[in-house]
């Protein structure tokens, strides 16, 4: 059963009242994409994101494996990470299709610690137009509502992302809203309090 309109706006408002993450996720879509495109962002800021991915889960991931990728994203040197950034960032501001988020993702998947999901994540920061991040929860959010036929990927790929990436653009060119706007829909659906219809 397809998605609708009012499923997603009901999930979207729900989030804002009952996501712990809301207001710091809110301040990071209002000014990271200008400090990733200019690099004016620190340390903290580029670690938050990596913590963000994590960390949203609220325990879902063990704590033991949320540390060892956030440990192995702190071993980069801060000079190549605003670099892959800002180079990610430009590149989707020259060209967000997504046939064109190859460079992006190579960039930062070439970081200690960024896989394709948390490359996402930089993404979604530095983009919240157009790119959307990925994870298992907002994955079988689509897949449940017919819009992906194949469970989560173990680690998902480039192109695992891509495919994710046009359903989620289709999703809201339809509804005429931005990733972020669908982010959180897909977010709270994901819970399975609400049947998309």
């Amino acid at each position: 059963m397809a998605l609708t309109r009012s499923a997603l706006e009901a999930a979207v408002a729900d989030y804002r009242e009952e996501e712990p993450f809301y207001p710091v996720e809110r301040e990071g879509i209002e000014t990271l994409p200008s400090a990733f495109r200019t690099g004016e962002f620190g340390w903290r800021d580029a670690a938050w994101v990596v913590r963000w991915y994590y960390r949203r889960s609220l325990g879902a991931i063990p704590n033991a494996e949320r540390r060892r990728h956030e440990d192995a994203f702190e071993r980069n040197a801060f000079d190549d990470v605003r670099d892959a950034i800002v180079a990610a960032a430009t590149a989707i501001d020259r060209d967000d299709r997504s046939s064109a988020i190859a460079e992006p993702v190579d960039r930062l998947t070439a970081l200690e610690g960024v896989d394709v999901p948390v490359a996402s994540a930089f993404l979604f920061f530095g983009a919240p137009v157009c790119c959307i991040v990925v994870g298992e929860r907002e994955w079988e959010t689509l897949r449940t509502h017919g819009h992906l036929e194949r469970p989560y990927p173990e680690s998902p790929s480039l192109a695992d992302y891509r495919t994710y990436l046009d359903r989620c653009r289709s999703l809201a060119e339809r509804f005429d809203r931005d990733m972020w706007w669908l982010y959180r829909g897909l977010w709270r659906l994901g819970q399975g309090d609400g049947d998309g219809t």
